[in-house]
Parts: structure tokens; C-alpha cells; sequence
């Protein structure tokens, strides 16, 4: 059994070459930025125990490599699933679309129930 120890939401954008890649990779930078996990120093718990699931949105999923996502995360056995969503802003002024991809990093550790207690 696994229990979910984090959860992360991050936004990234590309603002002049609709580039989905881009926007998607700086989402889930912008997630894992907000967080840190002393466990794994803390109980000498080996990161590759840690299961991540990124879940990433823009307008076309189909724009998206998910191995080089994968590439970029610094820890565990990451599942990357792409969905509908984000945001296209177009710029009727320069013929410009802004692209906004947003992002979920969720962590997950096989059950510690009863494996270490704070002292």
C-alpha cells in the first residue's frame, strides 16, 4: 500500500512560440520548487522507493513528449500523464498565442505505519 506524502501544483508558460514543451517542462519545475523531502535524509529512506505522478495540462496533449518530462524530475520512478487543459491566449495585435500549462507532482512511499517514530 502507498501513501500519498506531497502534492505540488506549478504553472509554467511559453509567451511567444506556442511551444506546449516549454510551458509543460516549467510546470512541473514550478511545482518542484515549492517542496522538499528531509524524509529521505531523515530515515535513510532510498528516493528510488518514491513513486511520482506528474500530471500535466495544455490545450493540445498531443504536443507532448512525455520521456523528456520524465528526463528532467530529480528523483523517484516518475508516470507522467498529460490532459486537456491550461490555456491559449492569443495576441490579436501580433498574431502571438501564449501558451500556460499547468502541473501536479504528487509523491508517493510505499506505508512507514510503524516502520520510525519522532522522538
Amino acid at each position: 500500500m502507498e501513501q500519498r506524502i506531497i502534492i505540488e501544483m506549478g504553472m509554467g508558460n511559453d509567451l511567444h512560440g506556442m511551444d506546449y514543451q516549454k510551458a509543460a517542462r516549467r510546470a512541473i519545475e514550478d511545482a518542484v520548487r515549492h517542496s522538499t523531502l528531509p524524509i529521505f535524509q531523515s530515515i535513510d529512506l532510498d528516493h528510488t522507493q518514491m513513486r511520482v505522478q506528474v500530471t500535466v495540462a495544455v490545450q493540445e496533449p498531443d504536443k507532448i513528449d512525455t520521456e523528456a518530462l520524465r528526463s528532467g524530475l530529480p528523483r523517484g520512478r516518475a508516470e507522467i500523464s498529460v490532459v486537456a487543459g491550461g490555456l491559449n491566449i492569443p495576441n490579436p495585435e501580433t498574431g502571438d498565442t501564449a501558451v500556460v500549462a499547468t502541473a501536479s507532482v504528487e509523491a508517493f512511499l510505499p506505508s512507514q505505519v510503524g516502520k520510525w517514530t519522532q522522538t
